[in-house]
């Protein structure tokens, strides 16, 4: 026991000798500007400055102040003590406050072998021991001939789906299935590869995103597990497509050595034809009672309580499901079905009765919640196995309500017939894309996915008809002013005005008292971004009845922000969110000055401001003073933030400014500087990358072009992005809109492969929220992939319509066209087409857009697919930088010709 005793005394002293050498520790340390007079201070956090001296150029030094008299390169040195340089939080960070271009670093961060370079301050870092200039730091990191990962892929092949397939996550999602509108979803997991699955496939009935819970189910989530086949084995033959490869009508193939199980799932009603003037649906507040997130003030609640209690559903929405089965081999083969039965598992023993008469599945006689057949006769058994000669067919079917139905209505729902639900299931979805704009691409995956994508957005989208507010869900939660936008957007850019206006008036029947707007888990950004969406709808339609009609709504919102940022107009704030607003954007409990926050409320005012001009000019102009002095103070608290947040090394040997998500932290929260934790949703970036400053350049707070908005892309393409794409949930990341904004093509295809590659179902095209399989059916970041192929085909610039900026070179391939019919834009509708003819020698392109609001100048980019230069061109302007045409007074009408 002594022994231990001193053992234990010994390495208490041992510690408390090393803190406090730690504490006494001195350093030094030189920073030199090159050609130039700076004048400012340094800081020291962590850390205490003894000393400064100037030890080249002239100038003075007064306390921890300095300043240069003499032109050509200047360098200080700074002496310091109790210095922290070990790794983890609470290490010493120096700042440096000059005139302009103030930086600061991580003291531990300075080394000779890999300088603090900062070409664009014209500054570097180096140890005291460190002799040399700038531009001999410079020259020698020249001479590495490093590069960025951003610069990297500007020198490879354009990526494409192809080419990254393989290395990214190829990841199934269960399948939701419905009636449009209407709030009783089917969820249907038939892929056995997927674990999470289970032994057999799954049908999940729910309520919007809550599952239906029955009292003959224990009073637990209704599930049902059927399956076709042997069993799980050790191949995965298994394959699953949308109808036409678009519509939500589910085919899938198991293959079973010889015998092939093709299958087709939909849903429509139980009594009624499905078409589009007989579709009720759910009422908006209830469907929002069901979805995940959702909140109600009290006088939302009552609504909603009345209306429960008047809701009726005369008839269920019905899943029908077909299996046709052949032997494809040349002697005698069984097949095998179990039709529907509770549970998930063998060892779920729910109460239930098979009826070999009836084909009826109950949990009791008023409690049918299954009809199944076998070659159109009741199924003579739950389990079946069925002899098949070669070439041999036989079809299996099941009905499965909603919700269990009388031995009554589920003997009329057998008298209907699969291939007149399926019928009317087709004619009822592609009536819903023949009245929305029609786009083209030449990759059939694409081109699926646009359309895909619409439906099931629409799919979720709920409401009663013919008229009335929609809510356009997310998923499994309700809508948020945020992850909604990008569904809302693409509904107006595909034409859908009733759609778009309806679901957005969602966040102004749901709009608080005070006009504060917020529906979801406590997030309080919905405000400005729902005012910005408004603002996008009336930039697509020019609506200004609508607008008049509601206006006080607008203003009430408008006049909430402003108190609240009122409220933030305290002078402890000065360059550290004075005139910010304060608070939670996503699930972390971030209640801070946030950027993305703020960048929102002033985007809402702004386009508010916009809305009123044509309709109220003196509410107009005071709003539009409001936002423009928000965005100043934003533009100050974030180039303090960037000032006080220390450099970060970059893949090309310099090193670049950062900026924390918000204005109460020092450095980005994924350096932790602070003993704190941030690992969040798969991932440590969650604040800094999904939530952060980049938010400011979307959100118009800080220019595309500015050098600031540059430095937020180079640090966050090295630190933060993998393939160019962002961890976790990657569409929150506005750094898609900004390569696209500015061109980018290498960077920009990168980031829209990569990311819908690895978090779309391959086969059904529906996105997951997360890379790491959580929340199915996530329509926000399938908007963001719809609205990121609509930049990619065309963007707004000022009065300028940029088409096919940031396309696939291999799109304009040989024999290979690009159409838009009637897409919608700030000007109006555009209809565009190109098409290729290259191995003809040329190029054409036609674009129409004729409304009073048309574009000044048109620029369309139509890149050859192997890089050949224009031997002539007609119709317009040519750059061969950015291999686009230019139509400077754009009369409505272009032709353009490229020949090669």
């Amino acid at each position: 026991m002594n022994s231990i005793k001193a053992i234990l005394l010994a390495f208490a002293i041992s510690l408390f000798t090393s803190q406090l050498h730690a504490q006494n520790q001195k350093s030094e340390v030189l920073i030199e500007w090159n050609e130039s007079s700076p004048k400012g201070s340094v800081q020291a956090k962590n850390g205490r400055i003894t000393r400064i001296e100037i030890v080249k150029g002239k100038g003075k030094v007064s306390g921890s102040g300095f300043t240069f008299t003499s032109a050509g390169p200047a360098r200080i040195r700074v002496h310091l003590d109790s210095v922290q340089v070990q790794p983890g939080p609470n290490t010493t960070l120096i700042s440096l406050k000059t005139d302009k271009n103030s930086f600061s670093f991580f003291l531990r961060d300075v080394n000779t072998n890999s300088p603090i370079y900062l070409p664009d301050y014209n500054a570097v870092v180096l140890p005291a021991s460190d002799k040399r200039s700038f531009q001999e730091v410079e020259k020698t990191i020249l001479s590495r001939n490093l590069s960025t990962k951003i610069q990297r892929i500007e020198t490879e092949p354009e990526v494409s789906f192809q080419s990254i397939e393989k290395k990214v996550r190829n990841m199934s999602v269960p399948t939701w299935l419905g009636t449009s509108r209407d709030y009783r979803i089917f969820e249907v997991a038939d892929n056995l590869s997927d674990a999470a699955i289970g032994e057999a496939n799954i049908i999940s009935p729910k309520l919007s995103s809550s599952a239906l819970i029955l009292p003959e189910t224990n009073n637990q989530p209704a599930k049902y597990m059927y399956t076709l086949g042997r069993g799980v084995g050790v191949q995965e033959n298994n394959s699953r497509r949308l109808e036409q490869g678009t519509l939500p009508i589910l085919h899938s193939v198991q293959k079973d050595d010889d015998v092939v199980y093709s299958s087709t799932t939909l849903v429509s009603l139980e009594k009624s034809p499905l078409t589009a003037d007989g579709l009720k649906g759910t009422d908006f507040l209830i469907a929002d009672n069901s979805s995940g997130g959702h909140m109600f003030t009290k006088e939302q609640q009552a609504i909603l309580d009345t209306r429960l209690k008047e809701q009726n559903n005369a008839e269920e929405t019905v899943m029908f499901f077909r299996s046709e089965v052949t032997n494809t081999g040349s002697v005698p083969r069984y097949a095998w079905f179990k039709t529907p039965r509770p549970g998930t598992g063998w060892w779920h023993k729910s109460a239930h009765t098979f009826d070999p008469k009836t084909g009826f599945s109950a949990f009791t006689k008023d409690k049918v919640y299954c009809i199944s057949k076998l070659n159109g006769k009741p199924l003579p058994n739950e389990e079946v196995a069925i002899l098949l000669q070669p070439n041999e067919r036989a079809v299996f079917e099941f009905y499965l309500p909603h919700s269990p139905i009388s031995e009554q209505r589920a003997a009329t729902l057998a008298g209907q017939t699969f291939d007149q639900r399926y019928q009317e299931s087709k004619t009822f979805w592609l009536e819903k894309l023949s009245k929305a704009a029609q786009i083209h691409v030449p990759e059939k995956r694409v081109n699926e996915m646009i359309q895909a994508g619409l439906l099931h957005l629409d799919l979720i989208t709920f409401g009663k008809e013919p008229g009335g507010t929609l809510a356009p869900n997310i998923g499994v939660y309700s809508p948020i002013g945020t992850e909604s936008a990008p569904i809302i957007q693409f509904y107006a850019s595909m034409g859908l005005d009733d759609v778009a206006k309806r679901s957005l008036t969602y966040f102004l029947d749901k709009q608080h008292e005070n006009g504060f707007i917020q529906n979801f888990g406590g997030y309080m950004v919905e405000t400005g971004a729902a005012l910005w969406s408004m603002g996008e709808y009336f930039r697509y339609t020019n609506d200004k009845d609508w607008v008049n009609e509601i206006k006080p709504k607008l203003l009430k919102s408008c006049d909430f922000l402003i108190e609240w940022r009122n409220r933030n107009k305290k002078e402890e704030l000065r360059g550290r969110g004075y005139g910010m607003i304060e608070g939670k954007v996503a699930d972390p409990e971030d209640h801070f000055h946030q950027f993305m926050l703020n960048g929102y409320a002033y985007l809402g005012m702004s386009r508010v401001a916009e809305m009123l001009a044509g309709i109220d000019p003196a509410q107009s102009e005071r709003i539009k003073k409001e936002a423009t002095a928000w965005k100043e103070d934003i533009r100050v608290s974030f180039f303090n933030s960037m000032a006080l947040s220390p450099v970060v090394p970059l893949g090309d040997g310099t090193w670049c400014p950062t900026v924390p998500p918000w204005t109460e932290a020092d450095a980005l929260r994924a350096l932790f500087q602070k003993r704190e934790t941030f690992w969040s949703h798969g991932t440590f970036t969650v604040s800094d990358a999904m939530l952060g400053p980049l938010y400011l350049v979307f959100c118009e707070v800080l220019d595309v072009n500015e050098p600031a908005s540059k430095m937020l892309l180079d640090y966050h393409s090295e630190l933060f992005f993998q393939d160019n794409a962002a961890f976790s949930q990657p569409y929150y990341s506005r750094h898609n809109w900004m390569q696209a904004k500015s061109g980018m093509v290498k960077p920009f295809l990168s980031t829209y492969y990569n990311t819908f590659a690895a978090l779309a179902d391959r086969e059904t095209y529906t996105f997951w929220e997360h890379l790491y399989k959580v929340s199915p059916h996530k329509t926000h970041e399938e908007a963001w992939f719809l609205m990121e192929t609509r930049w990619m085909l065309y963007m707004e610039a000022g009065d300028t319509l940029e088409l096919f900026n940031t396309i696939p070179r291999n799109w304009l391939e040989d024999g290979k066209k690009i159409e838009l019919e009637n897409v919608h834009s700030y000007f109006g509708p555009v209809t565009a087409k190109v098409n290729s003819q290259v191995d003809k020698g040329y190029i054409e392109a036609t674009v129409e857009c004729s409304d009073a609001r048309k574009p000044k100048q048109l620029v369309v980019r139509i890149p050859h697919p192997v890089n050949k230069k224009p031997l002539k061109v007609t119709g317009g302007e040519y750059d061969e930088k950015t291999e686009s045409v230019t139509i400077r007074s754009f009369n409505g009408k272009a032709a353009i010709r490229i020949e090669y």
